[in-house]
């Protein structure tokens, strides 16, 4: 073989090998930003859960209604029977039904798919915020200012409630890998856990923890608006936190595992839906208008993240990738290796020709 021959078959040995390491950076799927205007103006769209019939599920915190959207973006509303009775979160229970808070009207509210609302009143006084389904199958929820309690509540109505000895004003609950309920207490500076049976442990962290949620690799990730920085916290209480690139963002209550394997969250300050690897790799995504607003987001029954605006009246909606799954490595390792040898009997068959 030539010289010139062997520099010939090592460019397109090279030309191949680039091209089958460009398939395997290809991006998935790309971020497209859909948003809709709530009917009811001035609701302030705050919570926000998948629903068991495949729509999204929220609440309006002004407005007194809990709202429905579909994927496709068609609304429903349903009034309380009180307007003033401010709900604000909201999860899909064991029951095919979902339930929430009622933060003025100190109540927890159960409401069927078909719209049916029952209200179950709380004994003692607080502000019902954020609410979860827990691993006993029952429903947990956070209430502070004069509570300063995680909550517990059946199907069937049945509460319990859980006072905390050190006051932080609890605002989000989300079940954790471990079995337990964790919870964040802004005011308190710290994140606690709850076992089913009750036992608080507490864990104290930098300034103003709000948003939490369970992550992909077992451990609890939360926001920390007032130092501007997402925060990861094990089973065994070690924490680590990683910086947000926008200043001033204001990350909110919301933060979601994806099935891109990332967590999402809220930039409430920025106007910003944003994700973070395991790793602590940021990505910013910028809405519209930057004074929306993103409050609570949670996975949808379509794969994206869903969220709400409460300043903007709207719901978001953002595409997310498709993690890597075992099959997509070995069918890109097939084609490369089918491009790879076509590439070479090709350039076996133009050196044949030439002899």
């Amino acid at each position: 073989m030539s010289t010139k021959d062997a520099h010939a078959r090592r460019g397109a040995l090279s030309l191949v090998l680039a091209l089958v390491s460009a398939l395997y950076a290809l991006p998935v799927a790309s971020q497209v930003i859909s948003e809709f205007t709530v009917p009811t103006a001035n609701s302030n769209p705050f919570g926000i859960t998948a629903g068991p019939d495949g729509n999204l599920w929220f609440t309006e915190s002004v407005g007194g209604k809990i709202g429905r959207i579909s994927p496709s973006g068609n609304f429903a509303e349903f009034a309380l029977p009180s307007a003033s009775s401010t709900p604000v979160g909201i999860a899909a229970g064991p029951d095919g039904a979902l339930w929430f808070t009622e933060a003025i009207g100190n109540q927890i509210g159960r409401i069927t798919t078909s719209g049916q609302i029952t209200e179950y009143p709380i004994s003692m006084l607080g502000n019902s915020q954020g609410m979860c389904l827990g691993p006993d199958g029952a429903l947990w929820w956070v209430a502070s200012t004069f509570g300063n309690y995680v909550g517990r509540i059946t199907t069937s109505g049945t509460m319990s409630l859980f006072p905390l000895s050190i006051l932080g004003d609890p605002e989000t609950i989300a079940p954790g890998a471990d079995g337990a309920l964790w919870f964040t207490a802004p005011d308190g500076g710290y994140v606690g856990r709850i076992t089913t049976a009750g036992g608080i442990t507490v864990y104290p962290v930098s300034t103003y923890p709000q948003g939490i949620g369970t992550g992909p690799d077992g451990a609890m990730w939360f926001t920390l608006t007032g130092s501007n920085q997402i925060g990861r916290i094990t089973a065994g209480g070690q924490i680590t936190v990683f910086p947000i690139p926008t200043p001033s963002s204001y990350p909110q209550k919301g933060i979601a595992l994806g099935r891109d394997g990332a967590m999402w969250f809220t930039e409430h300050g920025a106007g910003n839906v944003a994700r973070i690897t395991v790793t602590g790799s940021v990505t910013e995504f910028a809405l519209a208008d930057p004074n929306s607003g993103p409050q609570v987001i949670t996975a949808g029954p379509d794969g994206a993240m869903w969220f709400t605006e409460d300043s903007g009246n709207r719901i978001g909606r953002i595409s997310v990738g498709a993690a890597p799954s075992a099959t997509v490595v070995p069918a890109l390792s097939l084609f490369g290796a089918a491009v790879l040898l076509t590439f070479l009997a090709m350039v076996g068959a133009f050196h044949a020709a030439r002899r």
